[in-house]
């Protein structure tokens, strides 16, 4: 989160289609924070997508793509780890770059399921980097409420609404101090 990571699908997506390279570009049915089939970036760039939820076989949906050059993923915690598989597949088989773009845990550092699979399966691994309030590097996601108090139970996915999220190092995640959002 705050990282980047829809900024550099956006950047991908326009370097394939700017040499006139076929894309497709999913995210998550589930975020609909800027609009439903919208990849957006912090910094404003958006574009609009194909959407998954947990039901859509990528497989299937991609069947007769005319010579497809990448299949791009935001919020790829969000897939299911058989959609994983069949991207896994994809890639292998149809010889077509997947690359999928998202967070690995939740609020209570626990794995999201999508991304475990994604951990297990990918054939490598770039981290895009994010701060924590006290300046060192962030890999955990803190949930807060609108006064910025830390929020420790709950669904494991909440999109935005009532709650924000904050972007922590390690040592900040356990402490009982934990910088509140800005």
């Amino acid at each position: 989160m705050n990282a980047g990571k829809s900024i550099a699908l956006l950047q991908v997506a326009h370097n394939y289609e700017s040499h006139g390279r076929n894309v497709r570009v999913y995210t998550s049915a589930r975020d609909h924070r800027f609009g439903s089939g919208v990849v957006t970036s912090r910094l404003g760039p958006q574009r609009e997508s194909l959407t998954f939820d947990t039901k859509l076989d990528f497989i299937e949906d991609l069947k007769g793509q005319p010579e497809l050059s990448c299949i791009l993923i935001d919020e790829a915690q969000f897939l299911t780890p058989q959609q994983v598989r069949q991207l896994h597949k994809l890639a292998h088989t149809g010889d077509v770059p997947v690359i999928c773009y998202g967070i690995r845990s939740d609020f209570l550092g626990e794995a999201f399921p999508g991304a475990a699979a994604l951990l297990t399966l990918s054939d490598s691994l770039e981290e895009i980097k994010t701060i924590c309030a006290c300046g060192r590097k962030a890999t955990m996601n803190v949930r807060v409420d609108e006064a910025g108090r830390r929020i420790t139970t709950g669904a494991q996915i909440a999109i935005e609404g009532e709650h924000r999220y904050i972007q922590t190092c390690g040592s900040c995640f356990y402490s009982e101090n934990t910088p509140h959002a800005p």
